[in-house]
């Protein structure tokens, strides 16, 4: 048994599928399923069962996942221990285009002397074990949930959302729209992921005001979301404000404020309280300073555990 294939276990136990696991870890899907065969001989069980949509743990592999966290995390600290060399700050940003993205950019031309790695998790349920187990020092998301103990969460900004359309859709000729209206319209929003806290987001806000989230088809990226909407007379989505554009803004594509109220999406910063990393400190005092959130958000939408 090594690490590198405690390493493949935990990457492929959390992600689920062994691709995901294998651009985390940044190696081949082979590399990581030659590392859990390995492991799976010298332990004499088999910790996953291969399945249509992935990889999903056996009784064993629960069983050996949390000491299998406990041999990382010591690993991790012994070798921290001895380290003369300040590491990278290590965050996680969910996505190089959207608002994390944003805020780690300013944060650098803020902050050139700080060494800096950024991280593209896939949602809060992989940064929270990755935060736990140090190996990042900070994750920007929404958490609809209480965190585990040792987490702190502090409100990093509030995105507010509009939505894009083409230039032949009924909307197309305005700059604003009520929330409300958005009901006579079906929104797409392909590949929301089953548990993450963006379709816990969704879902509260199509509750709310009756809207129509289809999150079916493949999804395909920024670029092809946005062809398929500025092409369609009928579709709608919505953007972020500060998600930045794949490419020059299509020409036949429309952009409207969403009003009466704008739905925002509550972005956090958060961090292990018992992390000591000299610049983790720095990058909180950075977003408390830049991005204070609004003191009136009687505008606003909010999930409902932060409304005041």
């Amino acid at each position: 048994m090594n690490l590198d294939s405690l390493r493949a276990f935990v990457a492929v136990a959390e992600e689920g599928q062994f691709r995901y696991a294998a651009d985390r870890l940044e190696l081949s899907q082979q590399a990581v399923s030659k590392r859990i065969a390995a492991l799976e001989a010298s332990l004499g069980v088999t910790l996953f069962d291969r399945v249509p949509t992935g990889a999903t743990l056996t009784e064993q592999g629960r069983r050996f996942l949390p000491h299998a966290h406990s041999v990382l995390i010591a690993a991790r600290h012994a070798i921290e221990s001895v380290q003369s060399e300040a590491r990278p700050l290590r965050v996680d940003i969910l996505g190089s285009r959207l608002l994390p993205a944003v805020l780690m950019l300013d944060f650098h031309h803020t902050h050139p002397e700080i060494a800096l790695k950024t991280l593209v998790l896939r949602g809060l349920n992989a940064a929270v074990p990755a935060l736990i187990a140090g190996e990042i020092d900070a994750t920007f998301a929404y958490h609809p949930e209480p965190l585990p103990p040792g987490l702190d969460s502090m409100v990093a900004y509030l995105e507010p959302h509009d939505v894009i359309v083409g230039d032949r859709h009924p909307l197309a000729n305005r700059t604003t729209v009520p929330l409300d209206e958005l009901r006579a319209y079906t929104i797409w929003i392909p590949g929301i992921i089953e548990g993450s806290e963006w379709g816990a987001f969704y879902r509260e806000l199509s509750a709310d005001f009756g809207l129509t989230i289809d999150s079916t088809g493949p999804n395909f990226g920024f670029e092809d979301l946005v062809e398929t909407v500025a092409e369609s007379k009928s579709l709608v989505t919505f953007w972020g404000e500060r998600t930045r554009e794949a490419g020059p803004w299509l020409r036949n594509l429309r952009r409207l404020r969403v009003v009466d109220p704008t739905p925002v999406y509550p972005w956090s910063l958060i961090r292990l309280r018992a992390n000591k990393h000299p610049d983790l400190t720095t990058l909180v005092e950075h977003i408390r300073d830049h991005h204070p959130p609004p003191t009136d958000t009687t505008s606003l939408w909010l999930p409902h555990q932060l409304r005041r």
